[in-house]
């Protein structure tokens, strides 16, 4: 039996960095107990928060008949009303939460917001570095194509709308229908917090081509640098109803195992279809009911998101100093848990892949190259520096290590 054209093109995108993932995960580094094992710096998680999480996730609670039942496959109106409260403070816009659609993660709401929008063929363009996963999030079962938009090294990879601009001009010539621009903001893997500027540069340009605009704002509630987060729905820009955005609680709350994502759209069609699409993407109920209640202390929410930045900037402080220490360049961050790292004085003579096979294969560490997240140029590695600071340290050593 041979598999569907589309299911052969879903399994080629499970790529080597994911093996590379479960191998590191089998043989991780301990100190005492395995000094020579693997340290993961490529998963972009959030290792800093658990104390603070522990009691509200694992704490004893009432369970209602409705929490183990059949529930509006989009998001119970608790959670949804719950979000939009807090979606309301961190993008300073009034959001309705009929205008949310939960579904199992942020990457769910990217698959069903690409696969609205676009039919097979059809172009999305993404300023270019970008998340990895949106070469299958956005692609693989809508049909759809990514565009890079290469942003500038010699800004430091900011937002760029003249860069979007050109990718579209050059899709158009090339014959390409273009149905919508993708962001990540604040970006990954730079941790660039995007201006208000800059957005509305954007913003226009996809007016102008008359195209959507879908943002990955997922790390909204991890900004610690001195730019404030500005979110491509704040009413000073109004970006109006095909602006699209995409958050969850796996990289705000550090529970990424819950797998847990929202969609906002003001567009009534493009509502009512990923409303739909819902059915095949839902969240159980008791997870949702744990989140209700959880977004209800309205004072612990509050607290732990001025913690959860406060070690962010920490841990990046930490990260830095060990990269100085290497001597190893990088784009200083403003939120979320990564860095993009420049280790193209080890290139040498040779390629991107094999310099990323060298730092796992001799230095035993797990970094994510440039070319997963379209970089521009070659050399660059994100590396995730929200776990045991030691760790970094120790891989940081390591990789400064390679001959």
């Amino acid at each position: 039996m041979m598999v569907s054209r589309r299911a052969a093109a879903l399994t080629a995108h499970a790529p080597a960095i994911a093996a590379a993932h479960l191998r590191v995960e089998r043989d991780p580094y301990d100190p005492q107990r395995n000094p020579g094992g693997y340290l993961n710096l490529g998963t972009a998680e959030n290792r800093l928060v658990w104390d603070l999480l522990a009691d509200k996730v694992t704490a004893a609670r009432n369970i209602e008949p409705r929490d183990v039942r059949y529930g509006p496959l989009h998001g119970s109106p608790q959670l949804r009303a719950a979000t939009s409260r807090l979606l309301s403070k961190t993008w300073h816009a009034k959001v309705d939460p009929d205008h949310l659609v939960v579904v199992s993660g942020a990457s769910a709401a990217l698959d069903i917001v690409a696969s609205v929008l676009c039919d097979p063929g059809e172009a999305i363009v993404v300023a270019a570095p970008y998340y990895s996963a949106l070469d299958v999030l956005l692609t693989g079962r809508s049909g759809a194509r990514l565009i890079p938009a290469p942003l500038s090294g010699a800004t430091g990879f900011s937002l760029d709308a003249r860069a979007v601009e050109r990718a579209i001009d050059q899709a158009r010539k090339d014959g390409v229908t273009v149905r919508a621009v993708a962001i990540t903001s604040p970006c990954n893997p730079t941790g660039n917090v995007h201006s208000l500027a800059a957005l509305r540069d954007v913003l226009a340009v996809a007016e102008r081509h008359d195209l959507d605009v879908i943002a990955d704002e997922i790390y909204a509630n991890s900004v610690f640098g001195d730019e404030p987060f500005v979110s491509v729905l704040d009413p000073r820009l109004r970006g109006g109803n095909r602006v699209h955005v995409i958050w969850g609680f796996a990289k705000d709350f550090g529970l990424s195992g819950l797998k847990v994502g929202v969609l906002h759209t003001e567009h009534p069609e493009v509502l009512e279809a990923a409303t739909a699409l819902a059915y095949f993407a839902p969240v159980s109920t008791d997870t949702q009911a744990l989140l209700t209640n959880l977004l209800a202390d309205h004072e612990w929410v509050d607290g732990f998101l001025k913690e959860n930045r406060a070690r962010l900037a920490d841990s990046y402080r930490n990260a830095a100093a060990c990269l100085a220490e290497q001597g190893i360049p990088h784009v200083r961050p403003g939120a979320g848990f990564t860095v993009w790292t420049d280790l193209s004085r080890w290139l040498g003579e040779g390629t991107e892949n094999q310099l990323w096979h060298r730092v796992l294969d001799e230095a035993r560490v797990n970094l994510i190259p440039g070319t997963a997240f379209g970089s521009p140029a070659p050399g660059w590695f994100r590396l995730c520096h929200t776990t045991d600071p030691g760790h970094v340290h120790e891989a940081l050593r390591r990789v400064g290590g390679l001959s």
